[in-house]
């Protein structure tokens, strides 16, 4: 993601910065509640609100109650969509539909990265040399100077190799549709980033860096010796039954049932959609390749703010903020961030976009309340933060 679409994807709904472009589209709202709660008017509403903007399709669900065991048991959810999930043949977007993640990829990276440190496999202040040695050098690059936490809360000062003028051609453009399927190594897109200096030196700043994901990926690997995607897979996705999240490589297909993806380029406002359903997600790798759905990602949040995947030491490490130096305000810390929204409630959460998609997932810090959304275009505006106001607060932006 470039840096301008990385912070306005990633961070919306930190800052409240909506993505490039807006255009009409497709209206049409849907919601399936408990017949006893009638409820999330406002949250349909803002999704709809997204639609009007520019976005073809939204998904939504929430999730209220403390058992996370599973749909019922005391547990209320609530499914909404707007707008279309295929511009070809209009349909609902579905809670079951997967779809790209993009950056929501970094917190199940940490999570894993924070087990391997419950298991005293690696220290958050082991430096990346020491797993990684002569991979971040150069140019005044010195990986002897950055900690792995570094790494994950985004204070290393490491260029974000999809900021390079080159790359964001190839990633960002119209170019784009010529190396959709091109494939990417990590260690080229480390040396992409390391072919620039620093932003600043380490833990001096704050900067939003795709390269600190992809390190901690190459971190996991070798201090495994399996690809980080097995290790998300056998310590997340199978523990947790989340059957609709992969970790995809190469492969450029989105499991069935999904909808289409389409993007829209900065220097075409107003133009029709491109589809790009189909690319290969090694652009991104572990800074954001990830696919699930809105069901999948929930349960995730509630397994990990309610400490079923991290120690109490772990967790707290992960809650652990920097400020960002953002407005709004807002808080990083090791794959998730901490926004207070105009009611006083702080939430947890992540946003993600890549070609093809957006999204968010955020939750109460008891794990009692949780929402993910997912949007089907990068380019068109996607304001989490009128979701996140909308859905916890009960009110509209």
């Amino acid at each position: 993601m470039t840096k301008r679409t990385a912070r306005g994807v990633l961070l919306s709904l930190l800052t409240a910065t909506a993505l490039i472009g807006g255009a009409s589209g497709p209206s049409g709202a849907r919601s399936s509640v408990p017949p006893d709660r009638r409820a999330h008017e406002g949250t349909l509403a803002a999704m709809e609100a997204l639609v009007r903007a520019g976005m073809p399709g939204v998904v939504g669900q929430a999730s209220e109650g403390r058992d996370g065991s599973g749909d019922g048991d005391g547990r209320r959810v609530w499914n909404g969509s707007a707008g279309t999930a295929d511009l070809g043949r209009p349909r609902a977007p579905r809670a079951r539909d997967r779809f790209r993640i993009g950056s929501n990829t970094k917190t199940f990276v940490a999570t894993v990265m924070l087990q391997l440190e419950a298991e005293h496999r690696l220290r958050l202040t082991d430096t990346v040399e020491r797993w990684l040695p002569g991979l971040v050098r150069g140019h005044g690059n010195d990986g002897r100077a950055v900690s792995l936490r570094r790494l994950l809360d985004h204070t290393s000062g490491i260029f974000d190799y999809a900021a390079d003028p080159a790359l964001r051609k190839r990633l960002f453009e119209r170019d784009f549709l010529r190396h959709r399927f091109d494939t990417y190594t990590p260690r080229q897109l480390v040396r992409t980033a390391v072919s620039h200096p620093p932003v600043f030196a380490p833990g001096k700043g704050w900067s939003y860096s795709n390269t600190n994901y992809v390190l901690a990926g190459l971190v996991i690997e070798k201090v495994t010796g399996h690809p980080y995607g097995r290790e998300i897979r056998d310590r997340v996705l199978r523990p947790l039954g989340l059957r609709a999240t992969s970790v995809p490589g190469r492969s450029a297909a989105l499991p069935r049932p999904s909808g289409r993806g389409y993007i829209r380029f900065p220097d075409e406002p107003g133009t029709p959609f491109h589809d790009v359903t189909g690319i290969n997600p090694t652009e991104a790798w572990a800074a954001g390749e990830m696919i699930s759905t809105v069901g999948d990602l929930n349960a995730f949040y509630r397994a990990l703010l309610g400490g079923r995947l991290l120690p109490a030491r772990q967790l707290a490490e992960m809650l652990t903020t920097v400020d960002t130096g953002l407005r709004p305000a807002a808080r990083y810390g090791l794959g998730i961030a901490a926004r207070k929204l105009s009611c006083g409630m702080t939430v947890w959460g992540h946003d993600g976009g890549i070609q093809g998609a957006v999204s968010q997932v955020s939750g109460v810090r008891d794990a009692s309340h949780t929402a993910a959304f997912g949007g089907n275009a990068l380019g068109v505006p996607f304001d989490t933060l009128a979701l996140a106001e909308a859905e916890f607060c009960g009110r509209a932006r």
